[in-house]
């Protein structure tokens, strides 16, 4: 289920591989206490410089005091492996205890690896878990301001926002889980300034995509018009997305930036900037929709109190850049940022298949859930906020599993890899377990948070325990697909979702909603199918998996822009 801003992958995201970085912070301090030891504090600057260039487990113990161990690699000004900056030192993962599986002599001890991997994924998720569900309650706030007005306006909201997942939301996320496959492995290559440089690419292919996407939400009312919409629901809808337009440049920033950060290590990051804009963001919703005048602006406060926090996240965003991370992943902005966009765009395409085809399934659902009235459409925007609540903690764990497994491929780990996914799959499971208890137990009041209409209440506690049962499956297909990208396969991805939503969930659902006269029931049942669907092949898929064969092609990739930038220098040469 996704729907980024508006849905459950919103505040994403990210995702994240190929590195030695999930437990980076974690280590560091021992990392540095060794990069001490080996180096002595009397060696020249210059050669600590080069042994920095040398891996931690290559080093020898007793560096040759004076000179450089080794020749550094002299590289031209369009090879990509150059350095942009001076390489400061960067720390590795150092697992050498008890079942580690890292040639240090020790036997693979399976239990003692499973809930390593568990205490990993879990102290890794939670920053980011943070992160999504502080950037969730920017829309929850403004959905519960909006639902208190009246039913026709939650249902225009909800109306305004699926169609911002639909055009342009999900399509930007799409195109930056390339991100997930470019920037850990640059931040641990030799050039640690290719993550910024492969971000100032992907800000100039948003920044033309924003064209297109601001036009479909300036016409946004002819477009719901001919799609049958209600007259003043679809007047509503577009006025909402055209205040919601200020603040969708700030949102490509964000995601942009959430990456940068979290490619090298720095998950808490984001999590410390969205806790200063949440409560900002409370305050202006409320003074916005409901404050005395000349503040109280009615339904259009909350989609500008929506657009300023995404404002507010990019300018906090920027000073952490500067003031407060390393500057090791920057580079100087120059005309390289573009170069290789097709790179970019061929990776985004898989991307977009992947994430926006299961988030456009869901805005389907909601389409189908509109035609149905106002009741079901006020009923179903509950349902969809509530859910994709839930998931942004299996989503968060999805980041983690991502970056942590795809660290481990980096290493040539394979065998961790695989001990690293199945602890992924079973902290999904207690997740969805907890959630699944909280929505039995409070259904009967949860439709009160929104909504004051009865009706809606009632069709709300009605269908919130087949919600609770699709919990599980949400999760572990969740987990599946942060699996599959720190595998590179995005497009296997990608052809799960069309196959289990697209050919069996949605027609399914819209069947049963239609033609057996179900309604909302036989919507949510089609999508339940469709996860139970996606989360058994998904795993299959994954446990399947030969993680010799992943660790192969990690490193083939990462050979190949090694050939890629001998390619660049020949050419220079020439």
């Amino acid at each position: 289920m996704s729907m980024s801003s508006y849905g459950k992958h919103a505040p994403s995201s990210s995702l994240q591989q190929d590195s030695a970085l999930v437990a980076q912070f974690a280590s560091h301090d021992q990392a540095e206490r060794d990069h001490r030891t080996l180096i002595p504090s009397n060696i020249p600057e210059e050669v600590a410089a080069w042994n920095d260039t040398i891996p931690y487990e290559s080093r020898p113990k007793k560096p040759t005091i004076g000179r450089p161990m080794h020749k550094p690699e002299t590289y031209s000004s369009t090879d990509e492996r150059a350095p942009l900056l001076p390489k400061p030192s960067i720390s590795r993962i150092n697992e050498t205890y008890e079942g580690s599986d890292d040639g240090s002599g020790h036997d693979f001890d399976y239990r003692r690896t499973f809930f390593d991997e568990v205490k990993t994924l879990a102290r890794y998720t939670l920053p980011v878990f943070g992160t999504h569900e502080l950037e969730y309650s920017l829309l929850i706030a403004g959905t519960v301001s909006i639902g208190h007005l009246s039913t026709k306006a939650l249902a225009a909201a909800t109306l305004g926002s699926m169609t911002a997942s639909v055009t342009g939301f999900s399509i930007i996320q799409g195109l930056l889980s390339s991100l997930d496959t470019l920037l850990p492995s640059a931040w641990t290559s030799s050039n640690p300034q290719l993550v910024g440089l492969w971000c100032q690419r992907m800000s100039v292919v948003v920044f033309f995509l924003l064209f297109p996407i601001s036009a479909a939400w300036i016409s946004s009312e002819s477009i719901l018009l001919a799609l049958k919409q209600d007259p003043e629901v679809a007047h509503y809808a577009a006025t909402y997305l055209k205040w919601l337009l200020l603040g969708l440049p700030a949102y490509g920033f964000n995601n942009i930036a959430r990456k940068y950060f979290q490619s090298q290590g720095l998950f808490d990051a984001p999590t410390r900037i969205i806790i200063l804009v949440a409560p900002v963001n409370v305050i202006l919703n409320y003074f916005l929709v409901w404050g005395p005048k000349p503040f109280g602006l009615g339904f259009i406060g909350a989609p500008i109190a929506t657009a300023i926090s995404f404002n507010l996240i990019s300018i906090c965003s920027v000073a952490y850049g500067v003031l407060l991370a390393p500057k090791t992943a920057w580079a100087p902005i120059s005309s390289r940022a573009f170069t290789r966009i097709p790179v970019v765009l061929r990776l985004g395409l898989a991307g977009v298949l992947q994430v926006a085809s299961e988030w456009w399934s869901w805005e389907l659902i909601g389409l189908a859930a509109s035609l149905l009235g106002p009741v079901v459409l006020a009923t179903q925007s509950i349902l969809l906020v509530s859910a994709s609540t839930t998931f942004q903690a299996p989503y968060a764990l999805s980041i983690a599993a991502s970056v942590r497994v795809g660290n481990l491929l980096g290493k040539s780990n394979g065998k961790r890899a695989a001990v690293a996914t199945h602890a992924s799959f079973f902290i999904a499971f207690f997740i969805a377990m907890g959630w699944s208890t909280m929505f039995l137990v409070f259904r009967n009041h949860w439709g009160k948070i929104f909504n004051d209409d009865p009706e809606v209440i009632s069709l709300v506690s009605s269908i919130l325990p087949l919600v609770s049962l699709f919990q599980l499956m949400d999760g572990l297909a969740a987990v599946a697909s942060g699996i599959l990208r720190a595998q590179g396969r995005l497009g296997t991805g990608a052809l799960l979702n069309l196959a289990s939503y697209y050919t069996l969930g949605i027609p399914m659902g819209i069947y049963l909603a239609f033609k057996q006269d179900m309604k909302l029931w036989g919507l949510w049942i089609g999508l339940t199918i469709a996860l139970t669907s996606n989360s058994v092949v998904g795993g299959l898929i994954v446990f399947r998996a030969n993680w010799d064969h992943e660790v192969k092609k990690v490193m083939e990739r990462l050979e190949s822009e090694r050939n890629v930038g001998n390619d660049n220098e020949s050419t220079e040469s020439a």
